[in-house]
């Protein structure tokens, strides 16, 4: 029986490797590998890293710096799987699709989720509007295809976790998406998402900079890798959860989350 268990992450950006990746790994550093990440991206502006990251068997370099400027170094292991990217996302729809699939979670920054200053969907963006005719330029459009080949296939309940810095952000994710496959007219996928998904809230913490080609120059002085998809942070973190998953997690309290 294989008892491994995959968390999906849409959103290549350096804070979701400075985070929860870097989360993920410290549960790996303790012998608990039951969990890894696949990580994907919904836009082509990923394709360099996702290659990059794909050459280094998914590890990079974390670089965390302390208030008083004292920097520690760390290979991060979790990502065990890279998700090439392709127009039509088939890479995410079939890892998202698999039964392994137990988190699918997300970083698009708040303007990723396009809402109106009442936090409801704003169904007059262009991008939105696309999806509803099919398109893949949005959240919304990206997990309408994977969660239909999801139960096309009998797939399982999964986790929709929002690791956003948004206030509320389960909640106003599910509203929105559900708003999303409304308007597009999906009354099956809704009724699925509405009871076979779960999205909690979190809160997420960790001053994460825009690489510079010096964080690669820094690394490779410290630890004498060549690392092209290295990240640096802020050595503070946090992470807290609602724990309502409906298909499982990692035991991130044992790493530090709040749960």
């Amino acid at each position: 029986m294989n008892n491994q268990s995959v968390w999906m992450h849409i959103g290549a950006g350096s804070f979701h490797r400075a985070h929860q990746a870097w989360y993920l790994h410290k549960l790996r550093e303790q012998g608990d590998e039951s969990w890894s990440i696949a990580l994907g991206n919904i836009r082509n502006d990923a394709v360099p890293l996702l290659n990059q990251l794909a050459a280094q068997q998914g590890e990079y370099v974390l670089e965390t710096v302390t208030p008083a400027g004292k920097r520690d170094y760390e290979t991060i292991t979790s990502l065990r799987k890279i998700l090439p990217w392709d127009s039509d996302i088939s890479a995410l729809i079939e890892q998202g699709a698999s039964a392994e699939t137990r988190v699918i979670s997300f970083t698009v920054t708040e303007a990723g989720y396009y809402l109106t200053p009442a936090f409801t969907l704003d169904l007059n963006q262009a991008d939105v509007k696309a999806d509803l005719g099919g398109d893949i330029r949005t959240l919304y459009g990206a997990l309408s295809h994977i969660l239909t080949q999801r139960v096309a296939q009998g797939g399982p309940p999964v986790t929709l976790l929002n690791c956003d810095n948004l206030r509320h952000n389960g909640e106003r994710f599910r509203d929105a998406f559900l708003a999303f496959l409304t308007a597009k007219g999906d009354t099956a996928l809704a009724d699925w998402v509405r009871t076979q998904t779960r999205s909690p809230n979190t809160m997420v913490d960790r001053i994460t900079p825009r690489p510079t080609p010096e964080v690669a120059e820094r690394v490779q002085a410290a630890t004498g890798k060549q690392d092209g998809a290295a990240v640096m942070a802020e050595s503070f973190i946090q992470w807290v959860i609602e724990d309502d998953f409906i298909a499982g997690r990692p035991a991130l309290e044992k790493v530090g989350v709040e749960l």
